[in-house]
């Protein structure tokens, strides 16, 4: 199966984004049926599949998503997640790939310790999310939660820091991208790290 956006259907996106659900709920990080994650099939005009709303992301078929537009919403029928128009926004502004929500303690404890934004220096796990392992110190932000996606788009565009490619939403959870489903999976686990390292953390 390809990783190729131009070449995803909404079977394949389906079988991948049922995949990697399934590993992230598997960290106890989409428990229930919270969380969400999308992929980009087409860029002009954007499309993306996004997972379908109420389903428990640890047993996704491949049928469980729903083509949506740059808007977020369904394009062929079906109920996208409420937060599908933050996925297109997150990938028009940053030409992701593919994005994903998980709800970690980890995200929402530290957006609740640090609501300025969190900020990362002095380690290797930065690598992983394409930046120096040291001599750079690297913002996560946080920002302020809101069921009205157009608002949370705005703020999320505002805060932004284009070398971290992560958000915190206070009080809700985390949002990650990257190129490909492949690469956000990678930073989503990478930014997670960050979060943990510094909730133990004296």
């Amino acid at each position: 199966m390809t990783t190729d956006i131009s070449t995803f259907d909404l079977e394949e996106a389906g079988a991948v984004l049922a995949a990697e659900s399934a590993r992230f709920a598997s960290f106890g990080w989409m428990r229930g049926t919270s969380g969400n994650l999308s992929v980009v099939v087409s860029r002009d005009p954007l499309r993306l599949a996004v997972t379908a709303s109420g389903h428990d992301k640890g047993e996704l078929t491949p049928s469980d998503v729903v083509l949506v537009d740059g808007k977020g919403a369904a394009v062929n029928g079906g109920k996208p997640s409420a937060e599908a128009e933050l996925h297109a926004r997150v990938a028009a502004l940053t030409g992701a790939g593919a994005v994903v929500h998980v709800h970690t303690v980890a995200s929402v404890a530290m957006g609740r310790r640090v609501p300025g934004g969190i900020l990362f220096k002095d380690l290797e796990m930065l690598k992983g999310i394409g930046q120096p392992a040291h001599d750079v110190e690297v913002l996560l932000p946080v920002i302020a939660n809101s069921q009205d996606m157009e608002v949370l788009g705005d703020r999320l565009e505002a805060a932004r820091d284009p070398r971290m490619p992560a958000v915190v939403v206070a009080g809700h959870g985390l949002y990650v991208w990257g190129d490909t489903p492949r690469q956000a999976r990678h930073h989503t686990e990478i930014v997670e790290w960050l979060l943990e390292l510094e909730l133990t953390g004296d």
